[in-house]
């Protein structure tokens, strides 16, 4: 469904994206892990083409100059240079790193804001899952964004994405500051809106333990670059990779 070819980004001369090729199956759970710093959100940014959306800011302010360079296809189609609200229609659509819902709509608006690409059958529908996978939700209708625990603030997140009937998730450090039994729940989460939906999903992490049982498939990013990749099993049994991204 998704490949990236020799991805490279540049802020001013410093690389933030090394030479960076990945392939996400559809269908499947793929993860992306590192460090902070390692590119993951980097490369989530130009994955969704908010990276390009940045670039033309700078640009015209005269800002940090940023170079990309490389390619990015969709469903067989070059993508790199389409700008980010077409890939969102084509089915690209990102969980940003620390939620960034709106504080002072309900959770209700919050979820209306995301369907915005919905029919109303498929909103309607989404909407109804969305209240099935995260129950707190269902109680929370009218509740602001801003009064919502973190916990409940990511699921809210998730399913603001849902709403825009994604065919690719892209879910960007989505258990950042949560607690253990949260991050558990979110995961089981993640990997049944894989499992009931077919929704192609990559997810970035650093500390990879909670979402190692749900990937098909994970790449390890290292100063911007791709360093390592397996299944499940191949890197559990890494010793290196255990004790620096596993916490084992």
């Amino acid at each position: 469904m998704l490949e990236v070819k020799n991805l490279m980004v540049f802020y001013e001369n410093a690389v933030a994206i090394n030479n960076i090729s990945i392939k996400c199956e559809g269908g499947k759970v793929t993860g992306i892990f590192g460090a902070n710093s390692a590119g993951k959100s980097t490369l989530m940014y130009a994955l969704s083409g908010i990276l390009l959306d940045v670039k033309k800011k700078e640009e015209m302010k005269g800002g940090e100059r940023i170079t990309i360079l490389g390619h990015i296809i969709f469903e067989g189609m070059e993508i790199t240079h389409i700008k980010a609200s077409e890939r969102a229609r084509k089915g690209i659509i990102l969980c940003p790193e620390r939620r960034r819902i709106f504080a002072e709509s309900t959770t209700l608006e919050n979820l209306k804001i995301g369907g915005y690409l919905a029919t109303k059958s498929q909103a309607k529908k989404t909407l109804e899952y969305i209240f099935t996978i995260f129950p707190p939700l269902k109680n929370l209708k009218r509740r602001e964004g801003g009064f919502l625990s973190g916990g409940e603030q990511q699921m809210l997140a998730i399913g603001r994405a849902l709403m825009a009937q994604p065919k690719l998730l892209l879910l960007d450090e989505p258990l950042l500051g949560l607690s253990p039994m949260i991050e558990g729940m979110l995961a089981r989460s993640v990997q049944d809106i894989n499992l009931q939906t077919g929704i192609t999903v990559l997810i970035s992490e650093q500390y990879a333990r909670p979402i190692l049982p749900i990937i098909h498939h994970a790449y390890v990013l290292e100063n911007g670059g791709a360093v390592l990749e397996g299944n499940s099993r191949e890197l559990m049994e890494n010793p290196d990779v255990k004790s620096a991204y596993f916490g084992l």
